[in-house]
């Protein structure tokens, strides 16, 4: 499968609530929530006024100039913050495009950019039962917090 990876451009960035509601976990055999859903303030906090934050990155995988996955980062009070100097970092994809190796490539750029950016940490938080939690200890996540539902995950850059 030939895709690409680059920078999220300023007209594009409205797409990201489309993969914000992508990004929300949803067990087999459970009803997905409305889209409306990412209006609620702990879920707007990702995406919000995107791009006006030192912290706000984004990298997007696209195939054929279709937009398919996103990943980005931010410094907020998520669900995944651990302080205000770490960004938190959100990641999804179409259905139909996971697991493809895209969202570990994903990973493994936004984490370049942000080596290049000064930034050697990120944080995020996983619900425990989702798939995607082996992906994220397979790119250097270690778990540094937990609660019933989920963990809450950090990848250090080793070599600052």
């Amino acid at each position: 499968m030939n895709y690409t990876i680059r920078e999220i451009r300023k007209d594009e960035i409205k797409l990201l609530d489309n993969f914000l509601y992508q990004a929300i976990y949803i067990p087999e055999g459970v009803e997905p929530p409305p889209f409306e859903i990412i209006q609620k303030p702990e879920l707007q906090v990702y995406v919000e006024n995107f791009g006006t934050r030192k912290a706000d990155f984004c990298l997007i995988a696209e195939i054929d100039n279709k937009i398919i996955g996103a990943v980005w980062t931010r410094i907020m009070q998520d669900y995944g913050h651990i302080d205000n100097q770490t960004p938190s970092l959100a990641i999804s994809l179409y259905k139909e495009y996971r697991n493809k190796k895209i969202g570990t490539n994903l990973m493994i750029k936004i984490l370049e950019l942000l080596k290049t950016k000064h930034y050697n940490r990120v944080s995020l938080s996983v619900q425990k039962q989702n798939y995607a939690y082996k992906m994220y200890l397979k790119v250097g996540f270690k778990v540094v917090d937990e609660n019933e539902e989920e963990y809450i995950m950090k990848w250090e850059n080793n070599n600052k």
